[in-house]
C-alpha cells in the first residue's frame, strides 16, 4: 500500500486506472480497492482525484504563465472541459477567478476542512511581483537555494491531522528507531527527518499525510508499516531555525509567504521536508533545531 501512494504520488500526470494500481500493490483489483478505502478512509478514485485538484490549485497560484489548460493536462485531467467542471465543483471558483484572486477554501463541497485555512501567500499581488509593504529584510532567518541530493529513507506514513502533535511524531519516531535499532541502521549520527505530502492550506487535515523517516543504506528491504523509498533530490529553499514548538506553523508561513513570492521561484510537486537537528529535550530552552525544505523550481 505505501508503494501505491508513492506511485500515485509520482505520477499523477499519467492515467491511473485500478488494474495498473492493484498490481503495484501486488493484490487483486477487488481486493484492492476494498483494502485502499479502509486505509486511506477514501476510495482510490477520490483520492487521485483530490490529488491533482490540490496540485492545480497550487500551480495556478505560483505559475502565472502557464495557461489553465497546461495545468489541467499536467494534472491528469483528459481535457480542459472536465477539468473546469471538476475545480469549480470542489472550490466553488473558476479556475481563472481561484488564479486572478488567489484565493483558498472558498466553499469547498466535495471534502470540508477540518479547520478554516487560506494559503499564506493568498493577499501578495502576484508570485512574480513581491508586495511593496514585504519587504525581505523582515524574514527571521537566511534562506539558500541548494540542491540536495538523493537518499534511500526509510519512513512510516500517517494519514490525518498532526499540527502540534508532540505525542504523534514521538510516538512514530519511536517505532521507526526501534525497527532501524534492531537492524543496526541508526548509527552514531542518524539523519532523519519529516516529510510532508500535502499543503496543509488546500488539503483537509483529517486527510493530510505525514511521513517520518530516516536515512538508510540503499538495498535495505521495507517490512510491514516501514517503507523503503528513494527522497528525490532537487532544488531546495533551505533555512535553519530554533524554534519552540508552537513557532513552528511561523516559520514556514514566512518561507512561503514573504520569501517565495520575490525569489524567482514557485514550488515543485516534491514533498516539503525537516530535518531534526538536535534533541529538543536537551535544549536549555526547549527549541527544536530544525532546517526546513521547500521544493522549488524556477519560474
Amino acid at each position: 500500500m505505501n508503494r501505491v501512494v508513492d506511485h500515485i504520488q509520482s505520477h499523477l500526470a499519467d492515467p491511473l486506472d485500478l488494474e495498473q494500481l492493484a498490481a503495484v500493490a501486488c493484490f487483486s483489483p477487488f481486493h484492492f480497492h476494498r483494502l485502499f478505502r479502509a486505509w486511506m478512509g477514501e476510495t482510490l478514485q477520490a483520492f487521485v482525484h483530490r490529488l491533482r485538484l490540490e496540485r492545480a490549485a497550487q500551480l495556478l497560484v505560483f505559475d502565472q504563465v502557464r495557461n489553465i489548460s497546461d495545468v489541467a493536462l499536467e494534472c491528469g485531467f483528459s481535457s480542459a472541459s472536465a477539468f473546469a467542471r471538476a475545480f469549480k465543483a470542489a472550490f466553488g471558483a473558476s479556475a481563472g477567478e481561484w488564479r486572478k484572486r488567489k484565493i483558498c477554501q472558498a466553499n469547498r463541497k466535495p471534502w470540508e476542512a477540518v479547520e478554516d485555512a487560506s494559503l499564506g501567500f493568498s493577499k501578495l499581488a502576484s508570485p512574480r511581483v513581491r508586495d511593496k509593504e514585504i519587504s525581505m529584510t523582515n524574514i527571521p532567518f537566511e534562506v539558500k537555494v541548494q540542491r540536495l541530493a538523493p537518499a534511500t529513507i526509510a519512513y512510516i506514513r500517517h494519514a490525518g491531522p498532526y499540527k502540534g502533535d508532540i505525542a504523534l511524531f514521538r510516538r512514530l519516531f519511536t517505532q521507526l528507531f526501534a525497527w532501524a535499532g534492531a537492524h543496526g541502521l541508526m548509527g552514531s549520527d542518524p539523519i532523519y527527518l519529516s516529510l510532508f505530502q500535502d499543503n496543509p492550506n488546500l488539503t483537509p487535515a483529517a486527510k493530510q499525510r505525514l511521513e517520518v523517516a530516516l536515512v538508510v543504506p540503499e538495498g535495505t528491504a521495507p517490512k510491514g508499516e516501514i517503507g523503503i523509498k528513494s527522497m528525490e533530490g532537487g532544488l531546495y529553499a533551505t533555512a535553519r531555525v530554533r524554534v519552540l514548538i508552537q513557532d513552528y506553523a511561523a516559520q514556514w508561513d514566512a518561507l512561503v509567504a514573504d520569501w517565495l513570492p520575490g525569489s524567482g521561484y514557485q514550488p515543485d510537486h516534491r514533498p516539503g521536508m525537516e530535518f531534526y537537528l538536535n534533541n529538543p529535550e536537551t535544549d536549555p530552552e526547549g527549541r527544536y533545531h530544525i532546517e526546513m525544505c521547500l521544493p522549488v523550481r524556477p519560474l
